[in-house]
């Protein structure tokens, strides 16, 4: 669980950043990472336009060179996008120079306010300075539908768990998510319209 829901502590360690949206609405906000990848996001595009969801796509920038059309297609379809760095670099691996010269080059492409650390790694030297310019956004659920070790029932039943208003959930619209995405992404939807919840986009 502490995978799927970061701890309260560990939340505050990176302070400034968005987690979760503060709502007594039952709302559910939906996030992919990693894309535009072809086939897959047009995919996750049409289940959301089956149920009218808009959700927000936190891209590559080298993927956003490589697939442009689709990158234009989630702009067109009234999504939000997001900066998700160039090559998707991990935070604490690499120079701070070398991570915000990441960022800014994928800007040139990703036109956002937002931003969000590949996985949720960055340091706080490197958090403190991107929020004078971004709204850095983090999880609150995140489905691990990338892990290959991972049924769909266990993603599902996770996300059933871990229901809450104003909860920030995060898939990947990415290959090697691609066939636990697109299994759970539909059955995830109905269940939260079963249980009241709406969606919004960041």
């Amino acid at each position: 669980m502490l995978i799927e829901r970061p701890h309260k502590l560990f939340r505050l360690f990176y302070k400034g950043a968005i987690w979760q949206i503060n709502t007594d609405e039952k709302v559910i906000y939906l996030t992919f990472d990693d894309g535009p990848t072809p086939e897959v996001t047009t995919k996750v595009l049409d289940i959301l336009d089956a149920y009218n969801i808009k959700a927000s796509f936190f891209c590559i920038g080298q993927n956003v060179i490589n697939y442009p059309e689709i990158y234009q297609l989630l702009i067109s379809k009234g999504h939000t996008v997001g900066n998700h760095t160039h090559s998707h670099l991990k935070g604490f691996e690499v120079s701070n120079e070398e991570y915000f010269a990441n960022v800014k080059e994928a800007s040139k492409y990703i036109h956002s306010q937002y931003f969000r650390p590949p996985y949720g790694r960055i340091k706080r030297s490197q958090l403190r300075a991107l929020q004078k310019d971004y709204t850095v956004v983090l999880w609150d659920l995140i489905t691990r539908d990338y892990n290959a070790n991972l049924s769909n029932e266990y993603i599902l039943r996770n996300i059933k768990r871990l229901k809450r208003n104003g909860s920030i959930v995060v898939f990947h619209d990415s290959k090697k998510a691609e066939k636990r995405l697109l299994a759970v992404l539909p059955e995830a939807i109905k269940y939260w319209i079963q249980q009241g919840y709406t969606f919004k986009k960041l």
